[in-house]
């Protein structure tokens, strides 16, 4: 994988992780809501108007493309599993942004995915 394969697939998972994150504290911002066919409207137009989620679904978009132009140059059996990246990323700022908790089994986890994603990008 050349340098500039790795940046497109590295830029684009990490767009697609902070992504998820302004989805997450848009959604926090909301508060916790029951789902009836009273409220459907009301909370849908209250999450869709959140400067976060936009954001979020905006960065998805972006990432999209530079997703799109990293597969022009790296197989998908390589640059797919790089993707998992993603939770690691995720795991850390979901932990140092909202308070989540990072247990000895998530870092078991997230010490696996880097071998795994390690093993991938020698291959």
């Amino acid at each position: 994988m050349t340098p500039v394969s790795f940046t497109c697939i590295i830029i684009g998972v990490l767009l697609n992780a902070c992504a998820q994150l302004l989805l997450k504290a848009g959604v926090n911002a909301v508060g916790q809501f029951d789902i009836t066919a009273a409220n459907i409207l009301p909370v849908g137009f209250k999450i869709a108007t959140q400067l976060p989620i936009i954001g979020g679904l905006a960065l998805y978009v972006v990432s999209v493309v530079v997703w799109i132009v990293g597969l022009l140059r790296v197989d998908v059996s390589i640059a797919y599993p790089m993707l998992s990246l993603g939770y690691v990323v995720n795991a850390f700022a979901a932990w140092y942004l909202f308070g989540e908790v990072l247990s000895a089994q998530r870092l078991v986890g997230i010490g696996i995915i880097l071998i795994g994603v390690a093993v991938l990008a020698r291959g």
